[in-house]
C-alpha cells in the first residue's frame, strides 16, 4: 500500500520541517513602529506543539512590549492540496480583537506568509508578511513586515529564538 501525501510530508517534507520546531524556546523580540526606529527590545518565551496528528503547528508566546505584558498564538499549516503555507494569528497587542489569516509559500529555510489588516475608515488594507526562518534545530527567527497599500515595506518585529534544553 502506498503512503499518503501527508505521511510522506511527515517523514521528509514540510510537516517534518514544522515538527522539528516542537519544544520550548527563549528569545528576544525587537519591535519597530516607524521604519528603522527601534521602539522596544524585550525577552520572549515561546512554546510549540503539534495539533491533530502533526497536521498543524501551534505556537504560543508571551513577552512584554514597552514594559506591558502581552501574549499571542499562531497556528501554522502546510496545505498539501494547494501547496501553500498558511497561518492564523491572534495576540493581545498587534491584532486587538481580530484574527489574521495569512498564506504563502515554502522558502529555502522556512516559510513566508502574507495577510491583510485594516479597520473602518481607512481607504485600503495594509499587508503583514511573516517569515519563519529555521536556522538549525536549536534556533529559528520570526520576522514580520508592515506593507503599506502603496507597497512600502518596513520591518515591524523580529524574534530570535533559541531552544530551551531540559
Amino acid at each position: 500500500m502506498s503512503k499518503s501525501k501527508f505521511e510522506i510530508s511527515r517523514e521528509s517534507g514540510q510537516h517534518l520541517r514544522l515538527a522539528a520546531l516542537v519544544g520550548s524556546w527563549d528569545g528576544n523580540t525587537r519591535t519597530w513602529f516607524e521604519k528603522d526606529i527601534l521602539a522596544d527590545e524585550s525577552p520572549m518565551r515561546g512554546k510549540i506543539t503539534l495539533l491533530m496528528d502533526g497536521r498543524f503547528l501551534n505556537y504560543e508566546y508571551e513577552g512584554t512590549l514597552n514594559g506591558k505584558p502581552y501574549e499571542g498564538r499562531m497556528t501554522w499549516a502546510y496545505d498539501l492540496g494547494n501547496e501553500k503555507c498558511q497561518c492564523s494569528w491572534i495576540d493581545t497587542f498587534h491584532m486587538g480583537t481580530a484574527i489574521m489569516h495569512s498564506e504563502g509559500s515554502e522558502t529555502g529555510n522556512g516559510f513566508s506568509v502574507t495577510g491583510q489588516y485594516g479597520w473602518i475608515g481607512i481607504d485600503a488594507p495594509w499587508s503583514w508578511r511573516t517569515e519563519l526562518e529555521i536556522i538549525n534545530s536549536d534556533q529559528f527567527i520570526l520576522r514580520a513586515y508592515n506593507i503599506s497599500p502603496e507597497g512600502d515595506e518596513a520591518k515591524a518585529t523580529e524574534t530570535i529564538y533559541h531552544r530551551i534544553k531540559l
